[in-house]
């Protein structure tokens, strides 16, 4: 049976990447780490909108209750502020 040899590997293994490579990740890991904070900051702003449009929301549904109170209806043309009555049942047959 022969023997097998060892191979011994005379090159020392690298403790350290070398300057250019530490630098190329920090730089990478800069970029990741600063764009998920924009993400972040606009997920926050997100949230704030979007509970700024309920509350606008809840603002609309009140004027639209006091509009209804008044006027009967609450479908006002807001280009002119012109109200638009339900059309009652005969004079939609109307002709002018």
């Amino acid at each position: 049976m022969a023997k097998k040899e060892k191979v011994v590997d005379l090159k020392p293994k690298a403790e350290k990447v070398s300057d250019a490579q530490l630098s190329r990740i920090k730089s990478i890991v800069d970029r990741i780490n600063n764009a998920q904070m924009q993400i972040g900051q606009l997920e926050a702003r997100k949230h704030q909108l979007l509970h700024s449009i309920a509350g606008t929301n809840d603002e609309l549904a009140v004027l639209q209750d006091e509009l209804e109170r008044e006027y009967g209806t609450n479908d006002v043309n807001i280009q002119d502020g012109t109200i638009n009555y339900p059309k009652e049942n005969g004079e939609a047959d109307k002709k002018d």
